[in-house]
């Protein structure tokens, strides 16, 4: 079985060139086999992949190499959750609404987190430090409230807790840039 590696151990390419190589063949290997447009979706992952979201160009790109009108790209990237159409923050929060987190306090902790960031969900802080995003199940109910920040779980919250997490990963983001 493949070992699956975080973002920080994924290595990616640095520029945009090296990016979009890598995605052309990618979609090249694809074209190879039968019946390439039902492959669609697998393209649109590694695109954004690479990219952390699906940039408009990339699409317009994706369209012309795979015979696909765009707008049918669009409607791909519009119609599933997964796909991110505008850069995502530095850090993404996935904030659990399940069931145990729900009942543990998921909305207060929500409301801690939208007004210590000013944003909502899709949104990005103006300093493009984080993104938040809901979340249907984490996996670790046990320790309801959850939410990912990153590659990392954070459990049993409070509304003070998330708000010193946030401040903690925002001094962060200042040390390293």
């Amino acid at each position: 079985m493949a070992k699956t590696l975080t973002k920080e151990q994924r290595p990616l390419p640095a520029t945009h060139e090296e990016k979009l190589a890598e995605l052309r063949t990618h979609m090249a290997e694809i074209q190879k086999q039968e019946n390439p447009h039902s492959q669609l979706i697998s393209i649109l992952h590694k695109a954004q992949s690479l990219y952390g979201y699906l940039p408009n160009q990339i699409m317009d790109e994706v369209a012309q190499t795979m015979g696909v009108p765009t707008a049918h790209i669009w409607g791909v990237a519009t119609f599933y959750h997964y796909f991110k159409l505008t850069p995502p923050g530095r850090y993404e929060i996935a904030l659990c609404l399940g069931t145990a987190c729900y009942v543990k306090g998921a909305t207060q902790i929500l409301q801690a987190v939208k007004d210590e960031l000013k944003i909502d969900f899709g949104g990005v802080t103006e300093d493009g430090v984080f993104s938040l995003s809901p979340a249907r199940c984490l996996g670790a109910c046990g320790l309801a409230p959850v939410a990912m920040i990153g590659d990392k779980i954070h459990g049993e919250l409070t509304t003070k807790k998330v708000v010193q997490i946030l401040k903690d990963y925002r001094k962060q983001a200042e040390k390293d840039k």
